[in-house]
């Protein structure tokens, strides 16, 4: 009786790990996502006409889909705007054509290089011949493994916050000083201008935590704001979902950015860069300013 009751329970329990481990297998699996908000300004408010996705010179996306969250920023190189060419336009349809490859799942989630880089090849074919440079960043949010991938080339940038912390950031690409890496196409005849091919940006892989915070910015934020003022006004935000209260950071970040960029005064991060290559400056710089902010939630 004894070994029959054992055999039955042993059967029975069977039974049941393999009904458990069936259910557990047809529960759809819970993944993190990004909560994503986006603020800036551009750098002349009067002459500049707003164009969902661009800042004056600078462009952004955030992009969405089932496994994956992608966030991107360019800027515009400006000097191109004495040769009558609007520095924006390239940057807004580099970004434009990438959250259309995203959109559309033409894209692979842990490399975000070929995605910049199929995003310029669209701008080279198209028929409109849009001239000018850039400099890009993106960040994409691999669902499945809880891991962001990135490709950065010129000095836009990312952070990551977590526990008041920087814990993974993006390096600035410079072929020398206030001359970052940028992605080009130029008029005829100008053989002189620099050209990054897209397989220049640095690529960096780094899992991620709920809670973690994600600032992904042009230089407009980074060489006015110095990162300790950023990284103490990030942390507020730690594990915050709600997207108000994260649209009010990014909001703060962007005015702060302003407000120093056209401080005469300020010792800003550009300017401490000047003095280290040997040029006295002083004060903020003016420039288009992109705030594309993120956390990690489930």
């Amino acid at each position: 009786m004894r070994s029959w009751t054992t055999r039955w329970l042993s059967r029975a329990l069977h039974q049941n790990w393999q009904a458990a481990s069936a259910t557990a297998e047809n529960k759809p699996r819970t993944y993190s996502r990004f909560i994503s908000v986006v603020s800036g300004f551009p750098k002349n408010l009067a002459q500049s006409k707003y164009k969902p996705g661009k800042m004056g010179d600078d462009a952004w996306f955030i992009a969405n889909t089932k496994t994956a969250d992608v966030l991107g920023v360019a800027d515009g190189v400006g000097g191109w705007r004495s040769y009558g060419i609007d520095p924006g336009e390239f940057a807004m349809v580099l970004m434009r054509n990438c959250e259309r490859l995203v959109k559309f799942s033409r894209f692979d989630p842990i490399k975000p290089v070929n995605l910049i880089a199929s995003g310029f090849r669209e701008l080279q074919d198209n028929r409109k011949c849009i001239l000018g440079s850039s400099t890009a960043c993106i960040v994409v949010f691999n669902r499945e493994d809880s891991s962001i991938y990135t490709a950065n080339i010129g000095d836009s940038g990312f952070i990551i916050v977590r526990k008041g912390e920087i814990v993974h950031r993006s390096e600035e690409q410079q072929h020398y000083f206030n001359t970052p890496f940028q992605l080009s196409l130029p008029p005829p005849g100008h053989t002189d201008v620099l050209s990054d091919r897209p397989e220049s940006a640095n690529t960096t892989t780094f899992p991620v935590c709920n809670g973690d915070v994600i600032l992904v910015a042009t230089d407009g934020v980074f060489d006015n704001v110095p990162i300790k003022l950023l990284v103490d006004t990030l942390q507020r935000v730690e594990g915050e979902n709600d997207q108000v209260k994260l649209q009010m950071c990014a909001n703060s970040i962007a005015l702060m950015a302003r407000s120093l960029s056209f401080d005469s005064k300020f010792l800003s991060p550009f300017s401490v860069n000047a003095r280290r290559n040997n040029i006295n400056a002083m004060g903020g710089k003016p420039d288009d300013i992109t705030v594309v902010l993120a956390t990690v939630a489930l």
